[in-house]
């Protein structure tokens, strides 16, 4: 094996134009990948922080439209309406609220699944066209011998790592993001629903009312 690199820019460098397009494809698939992770990554912790600080009833910025809505729709009173449709009231309010939130927070989680997906095949395309190039270099030479294709094999194989290089990150990255938002989605539900509880139960008192649940 001497004198034999492994080296991915010699690969590249190896590589014929198609080869080359495909590999270039897929590490800028992989650079945009890491930056989607690290963007979701910083997303779920501000969100996670931000819901920990109003767990604790502090002022959270990124929070501030979802509660502002729901004291929006608590100081409406419509006519006949009872505490338990007020109550649902606010909670649509600040669910209309939240959705924005956390489609900021997902930010480009769904281009990851589109790089998980996709890469793969990029990677295919690659190595489908590596085999043909070794076959024709076969044609060409009329010899089928190690060294003359070894080049287009090598060229397949190099493009089916490029590809798994850029799609096994972005599918973890889409799978354990995903469900960090998930569980903190719901952490944000039940607190939109102790907040129009407590929104509605001085009315109750006021008004000697029984909650309707």
């Amino acid at each position: 094996m001497t004198g034999v690199s492994f080296s991915p820019i010699d690969f590249f460098l190896m590589a014929g134009t198609v080869g080359k397009v495909v590999m270039l494809i897929l590490l800028t698939g992989s650079i945009w990948c890491w930056v989607l992770i690290i963007e979701g990554i910083v997303g779920i912790v501000r969100f996670k922080t931000a819901l920990g600080r109003w767990q604790r009833g502090e002022a959270s910025p990124m929070l501030a439209a979802i509660i502002d809505g729901g004291s929006a729709a608590a100081a409406l009173r419509l006519p006949g309406e009872g505490i338990g449709d007020t109550r649902l009231r606010i909670i649509e309010a600040m669910n209309r609220k939240a959705r924005r939130v956390i489609a900021t927070v997902e930010g480009g989680l769904a281009n990851l699944a589109v790089i998980s997906s996709v890469a793969p095949f990029v990677g295919l395309f690659g190595t489908v066209w590596g085999i043909m190039s070794s076959f024709t270099a076969i044609a060409a030479a009329k010899d089928t011998s190690l060294a003359v294709v070894a080049p287009g094999i090598a060229e397949a194989l190099a493009t089916t790592a490029f590809g798994l290089f850029a799609a096994i990150p972005a599918s973890i990255g889409y799978t354990r993001i995903g469900a960090s938002i998930g569980s903190a989605t719901q952490d944000l539900a039940s607190l939109i629903e102790e907040e129009a509880l407590s929104a509605v139960t001085p009315a109750v008192r006021h008004h000697g009312l029984k909650e309707v649940m």
